[in-house]
């Protein structure tokens, strides 16, 4: 009677550890896409932000049209791409990600056009509309930074044994991560400052 009570037992551990394997998978793509809401609702806000800039600017600098129209088609190109965090793949977040680097590039610009207006910049509006943005694009950036890392936490447990067994045995799958774009490139190059 012993061996039944030893083989029951290691079954019902086995079966314990595989239920909070898996209950930690499911802990995981939750966590993510959480991670994934919270960059969601940064980069709104920053949306959001961006025709009360260019209104304020416009008001200014009438004749930098170009710039204005840039930083407007960039936020449409931007709000009309769409995600799914439960079936994110890689292009999709590579073409997201280039978009959004579009409409950082854009807003840059925009705000390098306001250093030739003083008025502009000594404006109270336009001065907290670009503090507002400056604290949305680190909010977005430390969203980033939180979905990569549950996406990272996820995929090790994906990989690692024997985890890896619950993962497969259920279907998870890992969320790819939010990297630079071929567009971002610049950015990992040292910035060049000339007086």
């Amino acid at each position: 009677m012993s061996l039944v009570y030893i083989i029951l037992g290691i079954a019902a551990l086995v079966l314990l550890w595989g239920v909070a394997t898996y209950n930690r998978f499911v802990a995981f793509m939750q966590r993510t896409k959480e991670a994934w809401a919270d960059i969601d609702v940064q980069l709104k806000r920053r949306y959001d932000l961006i025709p009360n800039l260019v209104e304020t600017v416009k008001g200014y600098a009438s004749h930098e049209r170009e710039t204005l129209d840039a930083v407007v088609e960039a936020r449409t190109k931007a709000t009309s791409m769409t995600i799914d965090p439960s079936n994110v793949t890689t292009d999709q977040l590579a073409a997201f990600s280039a978009a959004e680097q579009g409409l950082s590039g854009a807003v840059g610009r925009l705000l390098a056009v306001a250093e030739n207006y003083p008025d502009l910049k000594a404006n109270q509006n336009f001065l907290e509309l670009q503090r507002e943005l400056t604290d949305t694009e680190n909010k977005i950036q430390a969203a980033r930074r939180f979905y990569n890392g549950n996406a990272r936490d996820l995929g090790i447990s994906l990989q690692q044994f024997p985890s890896n067994i619950i993962g497969n045995m259920f279907g998870f799958q890992g969320m790819p991560f939010f990297e630079l774009g071929e567009g971002e490139q610049v950015a990992r190059e040292p910035v060049k400052v000339q007086f």
